[in-house]
């Protein structure tokens, strides 16, 4: 299962919860989670998208950890299975 397929998953569930799934791109900022997924009632978080048992690089985890430390709650999506899960911790916190 490729990365993109996990990813038209994860905006297709964040849609049918009335949310957005905005594609985030940071120039001069390397490393940013892929997606930020925005949901009812001011919840957010960041999403990091990856193929299935593949783990984000160095960088990445630097700026997840770098994101956290600011307040930011962040995720690492490699499997569809993972999804539901993850955006009902969102809507929960």
């Amino acid at each position: 299962m490729l990365e993109k397929y996990i990813e038209k998953k994860l905006v297709a569930e964040v849609k049918k919860m009335g949310g957005i799934a905005a594609k985030f791109v940071s120039p001069g900022l390397d490393g940013m989670p892929d997606r930020l997924v925005l949901l009812p009632l001011g919840k957010m978080a960041f999403v990091e998208l990856k193929a299935p048992r593949k783990k984000p690089r160095p960088l990445q985890i630097r700026r997840i950890k770098q994101l956290q430390k600011l307040g930011f709650t962040c995720y690492v999506i490699d499997d569809v299975e993972q999804i539901g899960g993850i955006l009902y911790e969102i809507q929960s916190s």
